[in-house]
């Protein structure tokens, strides 16, 4: 049975370790591996002292020996440094007074192939006095290391793209939200986003369920979180506010079945900044049916979002003054004349002596002159008024839902801030001319405009008129 066995057995006299160990133990050596540590060389001396009696057929096979002399003669081919620290454990086990130890190691063959080796050993009834016998069986597992090499070398490949992903990537649990969409369904709902208008609760619950399992580090980058732990705890600070919109169709879809989805939305990283991202949420293979693992990627489009709104606002706003443009305020007249609401206050106001000042001061100064005018207007109007610049020198202010008496205590309020700028600009007074007029409805806007606009030049005739009678009386 020992000569024909399928595994390599060594049949081994360790009795010489037995006085080694007393000496020690006399000495008061409590730490037999640190001791070996301390002393490269004590191993040597140590395994020495484990003879060889028999070896089997397999262990000749295996190690490509021709016989026991030509094994026993090459041990030191076969054992080489990786066995150092095998050959310590085992001892150590035999130095707790253990029967039987295990280890797992690399040995070599005398060609120098290298073998992946478990070790078992135990001593034989009668010998645990004096260790005169043990039998050791070799294993081979070189096939079964390589594979698991092979293994954590793929998952190491695997870990580094997702923690070393330049998005920020999570793998989250959705179960607990699954269950709840089921107890929905369950109920009889059928029209998921009708319950989810009535519910709006639900959404914020069902964020709540989100459980996070493992983030890469760009994600705590970009949320400027120390640590995951700290990352998890503060979530609700994450998703909040302008994330239920899309959280909400993210449900929806869900509920549809799609499992693979992509959009847009906005987060907060842990120092209350918004980010916005495009997400890529798609279901792990094989968790179809209890959503138990979902991925989750993130791409910062922040910068993109920023310049886009600022081309936006290029759009519909004068860059000198920060108020709308004509563009928007032709669109805004249009929308205004379709859907109101009744009544709509408009007023026309020109900046009287805009081109005497370029005539006179240079362009500069007359744009600091439109720039205080949109100080002014920007203070006045809120929503949903607009104040616009309409051209070089004219303004307007489209105030909907909004009677005449509301327009008089907005022209009021123009002449109260007007006063309170020119006391900040004495050496050049900011004047202007308006015209208030209000349309009903069934009244075209068009009208009220020319209204507004006639008593604006009657205003400002006014105005000349009285400058020209201060100038002839001086």
């Amino acid at each position: 049975m020992f000569e024909l066995a399928p595994v390599s057995l060594w049949l081994e006299d360790y009795s010489g370790l037995h006085p080694l160990f007393e000496q020690l133990r006399a000495e008061g050596i409590e730490d037999l591996a640190a001791y070996l540590a301390d002393d490269p060389a004590r191993i040597v001396d140590y395994s020495a002292k484990l003879q060889v009696i028999k070896v089997n057929r397999r262990t000749l096979e295996l190690f490509e020996a021709s016989g026991l002399d030509d094994l026993v003669g090459n041990l030191d081919r076969i054992f080489g440094p990786d066995s150092r620290a095998s050959l310590i454990s085992e001892l150590c086990q035999l130095w707790a007074g253990k029967n039987a130890f295990a280890s797992q190691t690399v040995n070599y063959t005398l060609s120098g192939r290298r073998l992946d080796v478990q070790t078992k050993g135990t001593v034989l009834p009668g010998y645990e006095g004096t260790l005169g016998r043990v039998l050791v069986a070799v294993q081979d597992i070189t096939d079964r290391e390589a594979v698991r090499r092979q293994l954590d070398a793929s998952e190491r490949y695997a870990r580094g793209l997702f923690e070393y992903s330049p998005v920020s990537l999570w793998v989250e649990d959705f179960s607990a939200i699954k269950v709840l969409l089921d107890d929905v369904r369950a109920k009889g709902i059928t029209d998921f986003r009708v319950f989810l208008d009535v519910h709006e609760e639900f959404v914020v619950r069902c964020m709540r369920e989100i459980r996070i399992i493992s983030v890469n580090q760009h994600t705590l980058t970009l949320f400027r979180a120390p640590d995951q732990k700290t990352l998890m705890r503060r979530l609700p600070d994450i998703l909040r506010d302008k994330m239920e919109r899309p959280f909400k169709e993210q449900l929806i879809d869900l509920w549809d079945g799609k499992l693979l989805q992509q959009r847009e939305v906005v987060n907060y990283t842990l120092n209350g900044e918004e980010l916005y991202l495009h997400l890529q949420l798609s279901m792990l293979p094989g968790h179809e049916d209890d959503w138990a693992l979902v991925q989750v990627a993130l791409t910062d489009i922040t910068a993109r979002k920023k310049a886009e709104a600022y081309l936006e606002f290029l759009g519909k706003h004068d860059e000198l003054t920060k108020l709308f443009n004509r563009s928007f305020y032709v669109d805004e007249l249009n929308r205004l004349e379709r859907k109101g609401p009744y009544p709509i206050s408009i007023i026309i106001i020109d900046l009287d002596g805009l081109k005497s000042m370029n005539d006179q001061l240079g362009h500069l100064a007359g744009d600091g002159l439109l720039r205080r005018m949109g100080e002014v207007l920007t203070m006045a109007v809120s929503e949903p008024m607009h104040a616009c610049r309409i051209g070089g020198d004219e303004f307007a202010i489209l105030m909907p839902e909004t009677d005449e008496r509301g327009g008089q205590l907005m022209v009021d309020q123009l002449a109260g801030l007007i006063e309170i700028n020119n006391q900040y600009y004495s050496s050049v007074p900011l004047r202007i001319s308006l015209g208030l007029a209000t349309a009903e409805p069934n009244e075209r806007l068009e009208a009220t405009i020319r209204i507004a606009d006639e008593r604006m030049y009657e205003a400002k005739r006014l105005h000349y008129a009285a400058a020209v009678s201060e100038t002839v009386g001086s």
